[in-house]
């Protein structure tokens, strides 16, 4: 059954085309995930299928009596209604019938009011819609419905219009980033709803894993033209993969025949008349598809690090308190060099105090922070960076020195250090303001990466930027030699950079479990143990934990300590990376097709790597002689 159905739409803003003469169909049952990089038109064609705007030419039509539900990246909700008030301002009429249920129960004494209530929810069989009611509103946490919408957080905003959306009962729900500002429990709780409901969806959103477990259909739209992917975000990956190899292979096959075609063109006038006409008109069809590369544009990031020392940053029985809500109570802990920490638990227990801490901004009320010398903390904050009115985005870097110094030796001017962060000529003098929601985090990343920390901190580092982004922004941590504390609802952004969690609980408690979210979700299972509120049981669950995946020693007195094992294991996988980075770079001379310069470069790069792999194989041996004879 057909729902939607947009026929070449499309969209332009001054002399930028976003896309033209689209044509897309969304069936009953389709789950359907939009991908596209920043910039490309993923928002604007949310926004004309939704009827939000118009397109400059094409068509959408709807199936009659189509119950449809958006979901906007920031729900426009009246300020002064409370929570109560705003769902039910819904175009559900079950929703009032409900409400009044509700009202009379939290009423018993009136017993009128309560069988009207009850003959009102028979009526209409509302009996199974209120506990779907229930359901969502009690695990998107919206307990306390007086409050009023001016007074709440963007994350309960967030979670308001996730659970309109859902009670008002839509055939197709369309949802622009739905899980920024949800905690990690949240998400898992949405993917199985989503799973288990009959929902026809079509969202956009940077949530691999969230992609890869709810939707069945990927379409991508990359540079102008739409491609359909029947499967998941895994399948999608592998298949994209696949159709640029055959792009490739295909475009140098162009570009051999249009050098044919060029010189059978270029023979003498005199011969010229004798060609046949259809053969002239081929070699212009020739000549566009060997011209026609692909216009792939990647961020490039590159810091000047400097070396940290033995000393990174240590916590002495810190604690920290708002009132009667204790949210770290008497924690210890030393950072080591190269560490990678993620950081969960619900919101409300601590992470971002936690951090505040680190860096300064907020001082613990027992115990004490120290800051090695050597340490240059970088710090990505939730909220941004903050800028001035009718600053532009060239006056944003040239703050930090018209020049910035990268590693290697190699100084970059403001101008070109924004090119390598994909803004363009006209991008760079533009007001902040303009900017768009991912292009103000690419700014900002930018901003925080030029100040070449060495231990960084990324608060929800993911929300905003597109994927190939964080693609590339994976792949820098996960070289990055220094240390990284991630606080971040992206699970597959966390498998990738993180080797151990601080689990923080309601109850103050903080408890380091050694491996990835994956590994975390793995060994609670589906109970949600360590994210419950203060119970002793979900505490003595996890302080097993570690002991639970670590190997068992026979003497508990005897062995390397924690810390030892943890800096032996980051020795030895930074010299297997070595060891793999020097092989790539030996194979590299075997390349016939190798440019002299690319080899220069290449044999200059190699010797580097190889006396860093012989100055971490003699740390991992100090070390262990160190162990040895302790």
């Amino acid at each position: 059954m057909n729902y939607i159905t947009v026929e070449n739409v499309t969209r332009a803003f001054a002399d930028k085309v976003l896309f033209k003469d689209l044509s897309i169909g969304i069936n009953q049952g389709q789950k359907i995930g939009f991908v596209a990089k920043n910039g490309y038109g993923k928002s604007s064609l949310l926004n004309i299928i939704t009827r939000a705007e118009e397109p400059d030419s094409g068509n959408v039509s709807y199936r009659t009596g189509l119950r449809m539900a958006f979901l906007s990246q920031e729900p426009d909700l009246n300020p002064n209604m409370t929570i109560e008030e705003v769902i039910l301002d819904s175009d559900v009429p079950t929703m009032k019938i409900i409400a009044d249920y509700e009202h009379s129960m939290a009423n018993p004494d009136d017993a009128d009011m309560m069988q009207k209530a009850l003959d009102a929810m028979d009526a209409a069989n509302a009996w199974d819609f209120e506990t779907k009611y229930r359901q969502i509103l009690s695990k998107l946490r919206l307990d306390d419905l007086t409050q009023k919408v001016g007074n709440l957080s963007g994350g309960q905003k967030k979670r308001i219009a996730m659970a309109m959306a859902l009670l008002s009962d839509p055939q197709l729900l369309i949802m622009d980033e739905p899980t920024n500002h949800l905690d990690l429990e949240m998400i898992e709780w949405l993917e199985a709803y989503f799973k288990q409901e009959d929902y026809t969806i079509l969202m956009v959103t940077h949530d691999r894993y969230f992609l890869d477990r709810v939707c069945n259909e990927i379409i991508e739209l990359d540079q102008g033209q739409l491609y359909t992917y029947k499967g998941n975000y895994s399948y999608y990956v592998e298949k994209k993969q696949e159709r640029l190899e055959v792009e490739q292979t295909n475009q140098e096959k162009a570009q051999q025949l249009f050098k044919k075609e060029l010189t059978w063109m270029r023979r003498q006038p005199k011969a010229r008349r004798t060609k046949s006409k259809s053969r002239i008109e081929d070699f212009y069809q020739i000549k566009e598809a060997a011209s026609n590369r692909r216009k792939d544009h990647q961020v490039e990031l590159e810091i000047n690090m400097e070396r940290l020392g033995t000393k990174v940053v240590e916590l002495h029985k810190i604690s920290k308190s708002f009132g009667e809500n204790h949210l770290i109570k008497d924690f210890s802990y030393n950072f080591l060099r190269g560490e990678r920490l993620g950081i969960i638990g619900k919101n409300g227990t601590g992470k971002s105090t936690f951090l505040n801490m680190i860096t300064g901004a907020l001082e613990a009320d027992a115990g004490k922070v120290v800051i090695g010398e050597t340490v240059k903390i970088g710090y990505y904050t939730q909220n941004g960076m903050e800028t001035k009115p009718g600053q532009k985005v060239i006056d944003v870097v040239k703050q930090y020195g018209e020049y910035i110094p990268l590693n290697k030796g190699k100084i970059i001017s403001a101008s070109q250090l924004l090119e390598r962060f994909l803004f363009d000529n006209k991008k760079k003098h533009d007001f902040v303001e303009k900017l768009s929601g991912g292009e103000k985090k690419r700014l900002y990343l930018c901003t925080v990466l030029i100040q070449n920390p060495n231990f960084l901190i990324l608060d929800e580092p993911t929300n905003d930027l597109d994927i190939p982004t964080l693609n590339v922004l994976e792949n820098f941590l996960m070289d990055f030699p220094g240390c990284i504390i991630v606080v971040s609802h992206d699970r597959y952004f966390m498998d990738k950079i993180v080797d151990h969690l601080f689990v923080f609980n309601q109850s103050g408690n903080i408890t380091d479990f050694p491996g990835n979210y994956s590994d975390f979700r793995a060994y609670v299972g589906n109970t949600d143990l360590a994210l419950d509120k203060d119970t002793e049981e979900a505490a003595a669950a996890l302080a097993v934990a570690p002991k639970a995946i670590a190997a068992p020693k026979a003497d508990p007195t005897s062995g390397p300590t924690r810390e030892q094992q943890k800096m032996l294991s980051r020795m030895e996988n930074k010299i297997k990376q070595l060891e793999e980075q020097k092989k790539k770079l030996q194979d590299s001379f075997l390349d016939p097709e190798i440019h002299p310069d690319q080899m220069t470069e290449n044999a200059i790069q190699l010797e580097k790597i190889k006396s860093q792999q012989e100055e971490a194989e003699m740390e991992w041996l100090e070390l262990s002689e160190q162990i040895a004879a302790d």
